[in-house]
């Protein structure tokens, strides 16, 4: 056995790579990517180290090519989920004792491989699958994810540094358990970082899991199986299945062992979660830990005196990278009057020279939608802006599906502050403007914090510092991550911890040690080298000359 407090190296965010035209990056990326899309893969579920085929096969294929044919996955049934929690509790004892340091080389070495061998593949499996384009998969799927593993490392080793005092005759000692059971981690389509940071904050504290991912995921979610495996994750820790979200809740939150879920999806689904696991609280073993990330409703508000162009860019990017399926993508803007028409004319301009299409051109800045659910939602929305006397569409507006899901970046300006687009979240390219009196910046505010019941970011631009605070204040609750004169997107491990509250969720920051906290059970010890031998106190002894006739009161 190893004697000695171990320090893990110093985390530093991985460096994204540029991609430019004749870089060894991008020769590499576009040869992975031809590779692959020459390829139709046999997808199988993972379940205690097996390869798991049921013959039920469903198609995948890039939402910007949905002719294409990627290769076909697995689907289960309730049999396979119930498979899944026996391996994961049998993989538990020894997981759970192997030491800390042993669990942490084997991330460690998953953010290296993920560096080197297999970043080329990730993100060419991100940019086919989930229509990303080569900077997206990038900072997604291989520097944030990387950036997962070597902090969460890091803040694993700071939580169990933390200790309680001890006075003289005692050693008092914290021990950080794993919880009681196995946990659930339900992952999203749209980050392939956070499909893998999922599962994998979970099983760095001692846990096993059963991860579903969503079904739009789970080409690259393969890949990332194949990357835990190589980095030395014992069968059973993770073991991912390919079931139908109602089919698995139905034997997950009923089970006994069932210990917490780790999520990211629609908030609709969450508070369904909760819901379901209130009502059966009484069938299991302790409190199951429920961490949720959900939906987002994010803005951008100017003051009369931002910088026109920042707030246009923060626009541009903030609402249509990644064809605005980010839970942080910017969503509702707050224009002044004095500068709307420039800002809104600068966004325009932008607009125009977007490119859109296909992945494997690199020089198409916007893809298309993960779904054709998700175009059709989107175009319905699209619609009825422009038959609807309160909105106006100033940009984009176009959509086509007949190859891939391309629903055109889109411009919607509002007379109406609590106009539809302003209030549902949409998940897609489309941003909705109000222009409010430039004299009413303070009103606006509580117009921006009371018109969603989402927390997720927002954005403040102002060349004033008094507005900045003014904003800081009175929108404290309105975003779980705030930002001044910068776009609401690109949180950063390390950097931006991430979460919000209300309908956005539990707000408990992934990326951070907050996150790890809530993947253990601690337990506190105190041990006393020379125990009392007298159970009388020093108070009860009598001085000389004190007089104690009292007789005892309540005895036998």
């Amino acid at each position: 056995m190893a004697n000695g407090f171990f320090n893990v190296p110093t985390p530093i965010n991985e460096p994204v790579k540029g991609y430019a035209p004749n870089s060894p990056e991008r020769t590499e990326l576009l040869k992975t990517l031809k590779e692959l899309k020459q390829q139709e893969r046999d997808i199988p579920m993972h379940i205690g180290g097996q390869e798991v085929r049921t013959g039920t096969t469903h198609r995948i294929f890039p939402p910007h090519d949905h002719q294409h044919t990627l290769g076909f996955f697995h689907e289960g049934d309730a049999s396979h989920v119930h498979q899944a929690i026996d391996a994961a509790l049998a993989a538990r004892p020894a997981w759970a004792e192997l030491p800390w340091e042993q669990r942490a080389a084997i991330f460690l070495k998953a953010a290296e491989l993920l560096a080197g061998p297999y970043r080329a593949r990730l993100n060419a499996a991100t940019m086919l699958g989930q229509s990303k384009n080569a900077f997206q998969a990038e900072i997604d799927a291989a520097c944030e994810l990387i950036d997962f593993f070597r902090f969460n490392v890091h803040f694993m080793q700071e939580l169990y540094h933390q200790q309680p005092q001890s006075q003289p005759g005692m050693w008092n000692r914290l021990e950080h358990r794993p919880l009681e059971g196995f946990v659930f981690a339900l992952t999203p389509f749209n980050f392939t970082s956070i499909a893998g940071n999922l599962p994998t904050a979970v099983a760095m504290m001692g846990n096993v899991v059963v991860w579903k991912p969503a079904y739009t995921q789970i080409y690259s979610a393969q890949v990332l199986m194949e990357l835990f495996k190589e980095a030395g994750l014992p069968d059973g820790v993770i073991n991912l299945i390919y079931v139908d979200g109602p089919v698995a809740g139905e034997v997950i939150f009923q089970h006994r062992d069932f210990a917490g879920i780790h999520f990211t999806g629609s908030t609709g689904v969450f508070q369904n979660i909760w819901q379901t696991i209130g009502q059966n609280i009484k069938r299991y073993k302790s409190y199951p830990r429920i961490v949720g990330e959900t939906g987002g409703k994010d803005f951008i508000l100017a003051h009369p005196s931002a910088h026109a162009k920042a707030v246009a860019t923060a626009i541009t990017r903030g609402a249509f990278e990644y064809q605005g399926q980010k839970c942080s993508a910017a969503s509702r803007i707050y224009l002044p009057s004095n500068l709307a028409d420039e800002i809104l004319g600068y966004v325009k301009q932008d607009l125009a020279t977007f490119k859109m299409g296909d992945v494997e051109d690199f020089s198409n800045f916007v893809n298309a939608v993960i779904s054709e659910t998700s175009f059709d939602k989107l175009a319905k929305y699209i619609d009825g802006a422009k038959a609807d006397n309160n909105a106006e569409i100033v940009a984009g507006g176009g959509y086509d599906k007949s190859k891939g899901y391309f629903i055109e970046p889109t411009v919607i300006v509002t007379k109406d502050p609590k106009y539809t687009t302003m209030c549902d979240e949409l998940f897609g390219p489309v941003v909705t403007v109000y222009i409010y009196d430039e004299a009413q910046f303070e009103q606006t505010l509580e117009v921006v914090d009371s018109t969603s019941p989402y927390a997720l970011t927002g954005a403040i631009f102002s060349q004033d510092r008094y507005a900045v605070e003014l904003a800081s204040k009175k929108l404290v609750q309105a975003a779980g991550n705030f930002y001044i004169n910068d776009k609401p997107t690109g949180a950063v491990v390390g950097q931006q911890p991430f979460g919000g509250a209300r309908a956005s969720g539990t707000n408990d920051k992934a990326g951070s040690l907050l996150n790890l906290l809530r993947w253990v059970s601690p337990r506190a010890i105190k041990e006393t080298f020379v125990p009392p031998v007298d159970y009388r106190y020093p108070f009860m002894g009598v001085e000389t000359g004190e007089n104690l006739n009292v007789t005892g009161q309540g005895g036998f």
